[in-house]
Protein backbone atom coordinates (compact mmCIF):
# COMPACT_ATOMS: atom_id res chain seq x y z
CA UNK A 1 0.00 0.00 0.00
CA UNK A 2 1.32 3.43 -0.96
CA UNK A 3 1.71 6.57 1.11
CA UNK A 4 -1.62 7.95 2.41
CA UNK A 5 -1.52 11.21 0.43
CA UNK A 6 -5.27 11.69 0.92
CA UNK A 7 -4.76 11.83 4.69
CA UNK A 8 -2.52 14.90 4.50
CA UNK A 9 -3.54 18.49 5.01
CA UNK A 10 -3.20 20.65 1.90
CA UNK A 11 -0.07 22.40 3.21
CA UNK A 12 1.51 19.03 4.01
CA UNK A 13 0.87 17.78 0.49
CA UNK A 14 2.39 20.94 -0.94
CA UNK A 15 5.53 20.44 1.17
CA UNK A 16 5.76 16.87 -0.09
CA UNK A 17 5.42 18.04 -3.70
CA UNK A 18 8.26 20.53 -3.26
CA UNK A 19 10.58 17.71 -2.23
CA UNK A 20 9.37 15.49 -5.08
CA UNK A 21 9.91 18.32 -7.60
CA UNK A 22 13.47 18.77 -6.34
CA UNK A 23 14.17 15.19 -7.36
CA UNK A 24 13.02 15.98 -10.92
CA UNK A 25 14.21 19.54 -11.52
CA UNK A 26 16.95 20.19 -8.98
CA UNK A 27 17.57 21.47 -5.49
CA UNK A 28 16.72 25.02 -6.53
CA UNK A 29 12.96 24.41 -6.38
CA UNK A 30 11.52 27.11 -4.14
CA UNK A 31 8.64 26.36 -1.80
CA UNK A 32 5.05 27.45 -1.97
CA UNK A 33 3.88 30.97 -1.33
CA UNK A 34 0.40 32.48 -1.57
CA UNK A 35 0.08 34.88 -4.49
CA UNK A 36 -2.18 37.90 -4.80
CA UNK A 37 -4.77 35.76 -6.59
CA UNK A 38 -4.72 33.07 -3.90
CA UNK A 39 -2.76 30.63 -6.04
CA UNK A 40 -0.06 28.57 -4.40
CA UNK A 41 2.99 27.78 -6.50
CA UNK A 42 6.49 26.44 -6.33
CA UNK A 43 9.01 27.49 -8.94
CA UNK A 44 12.34 26.53 -10.39
CA UNK A 45 14.40 28.85 -12.57
CA UNK A 46 17.25 27.67 -14.74
CA UNK A 47 18.26 24.45 -16.46
CA UNK A 48 16.54 21.38 -15.02
CA UNK A 49 18.73 18.53 -13.84
CA UNK A 50 18.07 16.19 -16.77
CA UNK A 51 14.27 16.49 -16.75
CA UNK A 52 12.33 15.47 -18.75
CA UNK A 53 15.41 14.09 -20.54
CA UNK A 54 19.14 14.63 -20.43
CA UNK A 55 19.12 15.51 -24.13
CA UNK A 56 16.39 18.17 -23.83
CA UNK A 57 16.07 19.37 -20.23
CA UNK A 58 13.62 22.12 -19.36
CA UNK A 59 15.05 25.62 -19.18
CA UNK A 60 13.68 28.92 -17.94
CA UNK A 61 10.94 29.29 -15.31
CA UNK A 62 9.22 26.08 -14.30
CA UNK A 63 6.05 26.52 -12.26
CA UNK A 64 4.93 23.62 -10.06
CA UNK A 65 1.31 23.26 -8.99
CA UNK A 66 -0.04 20.92 -6.29
CA UNK A 67 -3.71 19.96 -6.32
CA UNK A 68 -4.70 17.86 -3.33
CA UNK A 69 -7.86 15.85 -2.76
CA UNK A 70 -9.00 13.99 0.36
CA UNK A 71 -10.81 11.37 -1.72
CA UNK A 72 -9.59 8.81 -4.23
CA UNK A 73 -9.78 9.84 -7.84
CA UNK A 74 -8.31 10.15 -11.32
CA UNK A 75 -7.01 13.00 -13.43
CA UNK A 76 -9.79 12.08 -15.85
CA UNK A 77 -12.55 12.74 -13.29
CA UNK A 78 -14.94 15.50 -14.33
CA UNK A 79 -14.31 17.49 -11.16
CA UNK A 80 -10.63 17.72 -12.12
CA UNK A 81 -10.41 17.96 -15.91
CA UNK A 82 -14.01 18.24 -17.05
CA UNK A 83 -15.51 21.09 -19.00
CA UNK A 84 -17.51 22.59 -16.13
CA UNK A 85 -16.42 26.00 -14.88
CA UNK A 86 -16.01 24.53 -11.40
CA UNK A 87 -13.41 21.90 -12.37
CA UNK A 88 -9.87 22.18 -11.02
CA UNK A 89 -8.28 22.83 -14.41
CA UNK A 90 -10.98 25.27 -15.50
CA UNK A 91 -10.02 27.42 -12.54
CA UNK A 92 -6.29 26.91 -12.84
CA UNK A 93 -5.48 27.20 -16.54
CA UNK A 94 -6.43 30.89 -17.03
CA UNK A 95 -3.83 31.79 -14.41
CA UNK A 96 -1.20 29.58 -16.08
CA UNK A 97 -2.03 31.21 -19.43
CA UNK A 98 -1.54 34.69 -17.98
CA UNK A 99 1.83 33.73 -16.49
CA UNK A 100 2.95 32.23 -19.80
CA UNK A 101 1.87 35.24 -21.83
CA UNK A 102 3.69 37.57 -19.39
CA UNK A 103 6.92 35.58 -19.66
CA UNK A 104 6.70 34.29 -16.09
CA UNK A 105 6.21 30.63 -17.00
CA UNK A 106 8.07 28.47 -19.51
CA UNK A 107 7.29 25.00 -18.16
CA UNK A 108 4.31 23.70 -16.24
CA UNK A 109 4.51 20.76 -13.77
CA UNK A 110 1.22 19.70 -12.18
CA UNK A 111 1.03 17.29 -9.24
CA UNK A 112 -2.09 15.72 -7.77
CA UNK A 113 -2.76 12.72 -5.55
CA UNK A 114 -4.91 11.18 -8.26
CA UNK A 115 -4.28 8.24 -10.57
CA UNK A 116 -3.07 9.15 -14.05
CA UNK A 117 -3.77 6.83 -16.98
CA UNK A 118 -1.89 7.05 -20.28
CA UNK A 119 -4.97 8.21 -22.21
CA UNK A 120 -5.81 10.88 -19.64
CA UNK A 121 -2.20 12.08 -19.61
CA UNK A 122 -2.18 12.64 -23.36
CA UNK A 123 -5.61 14.27 -23.44
CA UNK A 124 -4.98 16.64 -20.55
CA UNK A 125 -1.55 17.72 -21.79
CA UNK A 126 -3.12 18.59 -25.15
CA UNK A 127 -5.89 20.50 -23.38
CA UNK A 128 -3.46 22.45 -21.20
CA UNK A 129 -1.35 23.33 -24.23
CA UNK A 130 -4.36 24.39 -26.30
CA UNK A 131 -5.86 26.59 -23.58
CA UNK A 132 -2.65 28.25 -22.34
CA UNK A 133 -0.33 28.29 -25.34
CA UNK A 134 2.36 26.39 -23.42
CA UNK A 135 4.05 23.87 -25.76
CA UNK A 136 2.96 20.33 -24.97
CA UNK A 137 6.57 19.26 -24.39
CA UNK A 138 6.72 21.86 -21.61
CA UNK A 139 3.74 20.39 -19.74
CA UNK A 140 4.10 17.42 -17.40
CA UNK A 141 1.57 15.72 -15.11
CA UNK A 142 2.49 13.79 -11.96
CA UNK A 143 -0.06 11.58 -10.21
CA UNK A 144 0.08 8.99 -7.46
CA UNK A 145 2.33 6.79 -9.59
CA UNK A 146 4.94 9.56 -9.89
CA UNK A 147 4.70 10.39 -6.20
CA UNK A 148 5.24 6.74 -5.32
CA UNK A 149 8.27 6.71 -7.62
CA UNK A 150 9.63 9.74 -5.74
CA UNK A 151 9.38 7.75 -2.51
CA UNK A 152 11.30 4.89 -4.13
CA UNK A 153 14.00 7.34 -5.21
CA UNK A 154 14.10 9.01 -1.80
CA UNK A 155 12.52 6.98 1.04
CA UNK A 156 13.02 9.96 3.39
CA UNK A 157 10.79 12.18 1.26
CA UNK A 158 8.15 12.76 3.95
CA UNK A 159 10.82 13.36 6.58
CA UNK A 160 12.57 15.92 4.38
CA UNK A 161 9.21 17.63 3.84
CA UNK A 162 8.55 17.67 7.59
CA UNK A 163 5.34 15.74 7.03
CA UNK A 164 3.67 13.51 9.60
CA UNK A 165 0.04 12.53 8.84
CA UNK A 166 -0.72 12.61 12.57
CA UNK A 167 0.06 16.35 12.59
CA UNK A 168 -2.65 17.04 10.02
CA UNK A 169 -6.41 17.31 10.53
CA UNK A 170 -8.47 14.39 11.82
CA UNK A 171 -8.61 12.48 8.56
CA UNK A 172 -8.88 8.71 8.62
CA UNK A 173 -8.21 6.28 5.80
CA UNK A 174 -11.18 4.33 4.47
CA UNK A 175 -9.26 1.70 2.49
CA UNK A 176 -8.99 -1.03 5.11
CA UNK A 177 -12.42 -0.42 6.60
CA UNK A 178 -14.05 -0.63 3.16
CA UNK A 179 -12.72 -4.17 2.75
CA UNK A 180 -13.87 -5.12 6.26
CA UNK A 181 -17.36 -3.69 5.73
CA UNK A 182 -17.65 -5.36 2.32
CA UNK A 183 -16.79 -8.76 3.86
CA UNK A 184 -19.11 -8.36 6.85
CA UNK A 185 -21.99 -7.05 4.73
CA UNK A 186 -22.21 -10.46 3.05
CA UNK A 187 -22.91 -12.35 6.28
CA UNK A 188 -24.47 -9.83 8.67
CA UNK A 189 -28.06 -10.26 9.82
CA UNK A 190 -29.34 -6.79 10.56
CA UNK A 191 -32.74 -8.17 11.58
CA UNK A 192 -31.39 -9.85 14.71
CA UNK A 193 -32.85 -8.38 17.89
CA UNK A 194 -32.00 -8.64 21.55
CA UNK A 195 -28.72 -8.56 23.42
CA UNK A 196 -28.78 -11.97 25.10
CA UNK A 197 -25.49 -12.99 23.47
CA UNK A 198 -23.70 -9.67 23.91
CA UNK A 199 -19.95 -10.32 24.31
CA UNK A 200 -17.95 -9.23 27.33
CA UNK A 201 -16.79 -5.61 27.24
CA UNK A 202 -13.16 -4.79 28.00
CA UNK A 203 -14.24 -1.60 29.76
CA UNK A 204 -17.85 -0.99 30.71
CA UNK A 205 -19.63 1.33 28.32
CA UNK A 206 -20.46 3.74 31.13
CA UNK A 207 -16.80 3.97 32.17
CA UNK A 208 -15.72 4.24 28.55
CA UNK A 209 -18.12 7.12 27.97
CA UNK A 210 -16.86 8.98 31.03
CA UNK A 211 -13.22 8.57 29.99
CA UNK A 212 -13.90 9.76 26.43
CA UNK A 213 -16.62 12.36 27.06
CA UNK A 214 -19.23 10.50 25.04
CA UNK A 215 -22.65 11.82 26.07
CA UNK A 216 -25.15 9.36 27.50
CA UNK A 217 -27.76 10.35 24.93
CA UNK A 218 -25.53 9.51 21.98
CA UNK A 219 -24.28 6.32 23.61
CA UNK A 220 -27.83 5.07 24.22
CA UNK A 221 -28.85 5.86 20.66
CA UNK A 222 -25.86 4.06 19.17
CA UNK A 223 -26.35 1.02 21.40
CA UNK A 224 -30.03 0.92 20.55
CA UNK A 225 -29.34 1.09 16.82
CA UNK A 226 -26.33 -1.19 16.57
CA UNK A 227 -26.02 -3.17 19.80
CA UNK A 228 -27.58 -6.24 18.21
CA UNK A 229 -24.72 -6.37 15.70
CA UNK A 230 -21.85 -6.44 18.22
CA UNK A 231 -21.79 -10.21 18.71
CA UNK A 232 -21.90 -10.81 14.96
CA UNK A 233 -18.97 -8.47 14.43
CA UNK A 234 -16.95 -10.05 17.23
CA UNK A 235 -17.65 -13.62 16.10
CA UNK A 236 -16.79 -12.79 12.49
CA UNK A 237 -13.47 -11.16 13.41
CA UNK A 238 -12.59 -13.98 15.83
CA UNK A 239 -13.11 -16.68 13.18
CA UNK A 240 -9.66 -18.02 12.10
CA UNK A 241 -10.95 -18.20 8.54
CA UNK A 242 -11.31 -14.41 8.55
CA UNK A 243 -7.78 -13.68 9.77
CA UNK A 244 -6.94 -11.55 6.71
CA UNK A 245 -9.99 -9.35 7.37
CA UNK A 246 -9.07 -9.23 11.07
CA UNK A 247 -5.62 -7.93 10.14
CA UNK A 248 -7.22 -5.18 8.06
CA UNK A 249 -9.55 -4.34 10.95
CA UNK A 250 -6.65 -4.13 13.44
CA UNK A 251 -4.66 -1.89 11.10
CA UNK A 252 -7.66 0.36 10.56
CA UNK A 253 -8.50 0.58 14.28
CA UNK A 254 -4.89 1.42 15.16
CA UNK A 255 -4.87 4.21 12.59
CA UNK A 256 -8.16 5.61 13.90
CA UNK A 257 -7.00 5.42 17.51
CA UNK A 258 -3.74 7.28 16.86
CA UNK A 259 -5.51 10.00 14.86
CA UNK A 260 -8.13 10.42 17.60
CA UNK A 261 -5.42 10.64 20.27
CA UNK A 262 -3.53 13.28 18.27
CA UNK A 263 -6.67 15.45 18.02
CA UNK A 264 -8.23 14.71 21.40
CA UNK A 265 -7.98 18.28 22.68
CA UNK A 266 -9.79 19.71 19.65
CA UNK A 267 -13.15 18.10 20.49
CA UNK A 268 -15.25 18.63 23.62
CA UNK A 269 -17.16 15.37 23.25
CA UNK A 270 -16.47 12.03 21.59
CA UNK A 271 -19.83 12.44 19.88
CA UNK A 272 -18.21 14.97 17.51
CA UNK A 273 -15.21 12.72 16.88
CA UNK A 274 -17.51 9.81 16.08
CA UNK A 275 -19.65 11.86 13.72
CA UNK A 276 -16.63 13.36 11.95
CA UNK A 277 -15.02 9.95 11.38
CA UNK A 278 -18.22 8.47 9.93
CA UNK A 279 -18.79 11.50 7.69
CA UNK A 280 -15.22 11.36 6.37
CA UNK A 281 -15.37 7.63 5.71
CA UNK A 282 -18.71 7.66 3.91
CA UNK A 283 -17.85 10.73 1.81
CA UNK A 284 -14.42 9.45 0.77
CA UNK A 285 -15.30 5.89 -0.20
CA UNK A 286 -18.26 4.91 -2.42
CA UNK A 287 -18.57 1.46 -0.84
CA UNK A 288 -18.80 2.92 2.66
CA UNK A 289 -21.18 5.58 1.38
CA UNK A 290 -23.50 2.84 0.13
CA UNK A 291 -23.18 1.07 3.50
CA UNK A 292 -23.45 4.10 5.77
CA UNK A 293 -25.40 2.28 8.49
CA UNK A 294 -22.95 -0.63 8.63
CA UNK A 295 -20.00 1.79 8.59
CA UNK A 296 -21.42 3.66 11.57
CA UNK A 297 -22.05 0.36 13.34
CA UNK A 298 -18.45 -0.77 12.73
CA UNK A 299 -16.98 2.46 14.11
CA UNK A 300 -19.23 2.09 17.17
CA UNK A 301 -17.99 -1.49 17.57
CA UNK A 302 -14.39 -0.22 17.57
CA UNK A 303 -15.31 2.21 20.33
CA UNK A 304 -17.40 -0.27 22.32
CA UNK A 305 -14.72 -2.98 22.03
CA UNK A 306 -12.07 -0.53 23.28
CA UNK A 307 -10.09 -0.59 20.04
CA UNK A 308 -10.35 3.20 19.80
CA UNK A 309 -10.57 5.79 22.57
CA UNK A 310 -9.30 5.79 26.14
CA UNK A 311 -9.83 2.79 28.43
CA UNK A 312 -9.68 2.12 32.15
CA UNK A 313 -6.42 0.22 31.72
CA UNK A 314 -4.78 3.27 30.14
CA UNK A 315 -6.23 5.55 32.78
CA UNK A 316 -4.88 3.31 35.56
CA UNK A 317 -1.45 3.27 33.92
CA UNK A 318 -1.38 7.07 33.80
CA UNK A 319 -2.46 7.25 37.45
CA UNK A 320 0.27 4.84 38.52
CA UNK A 321 2.92 6.88 36.75
CA UNK A 322 1.82 10.10 38.41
Amino acid sequence: MGYPYEDLAEAQFEALVVQAAKLLLGRGVQGFATGVDGGRDARFEGLADGFPSAARPWDGISIIQAKHTMSYGYFSDSDFSGGAASSVLANELPRAKKLYENGKLNNYLLYSNRYLTANANERIIEMVSAETGIPSESVHLCGIEALDESFRMEPRLAQLAGVNPLDGPLIVSSRELAEVVEAIAEIIDDNTTGMQSRPQERTSLAAKNELNSMTEKTSRRLMGNYGHLLTQFKDFLADPGNSAIRDLYDSCAEDFDLKILAHKEEHHTFDKVFGQIVDLLTSRDPLLGRNRRLTRAMVFYMYWNCDIGDTEVEADAVSNQA
